[in-house]
């Protein structure tokens, strides 16, 4: 059903909990995973981190381990506008997020809420 499932990682912890979301899915349906680090174009989030590199690569590593295929992007933008052009050019048929990522600008509206309204896919949504 779920040929493609783009994951949006972070330093946050909903993004490490929709990791293993995303994992289940992509097992169950035999999916192709895409790991996708979005680095705020205004320099404020912490996916440049050191702890997001190290997240990307164990991940990767753990999904390889189990049989699911996994390919990690690096971006610059705004996170909610890059995932959303991730998925529409990459075809992805189901993006899994974390409620809460990390957003260090202070903006009211969640990232989360913003791709459910411009994703051209499916979004679940991990609390």
């Amino acid at each position: 059903m779920f040929e493609n499932i783009l994951l949006p990682v972070d330093a946050s912890r909903a993004s490490m909990e929709s990791a293993s979301k995303a994992l289940d899915l992509a097992r169950s349906n035999r999916s192709r995973l895409i790991l996708l680090s979005v680095v705020d174009s205004g320099g404020f989030g912490k996916n440049s981190s050191e702890s997001v590199q190290s997240f990307l690569s164990q991940a990767r590593q753990e999904f390889e381990q189990v049989g699911i295929q996994c390919d990690v992007l690096e971006r610059i933008g705004n996170p909610a506008f890059v995932i959303c052009d991730v998925a529409d050019e990459l075809n992805v048929d189901l993006i899994v997020m974390g409620t809460r990522g990390v957003n260090l600008e202070g903006d009211s509206e969640s990232t989360a809420v913003r791709v459910i309204q411009l994703a051209p896919c499916p979004v679940l949504v991990v609390p």
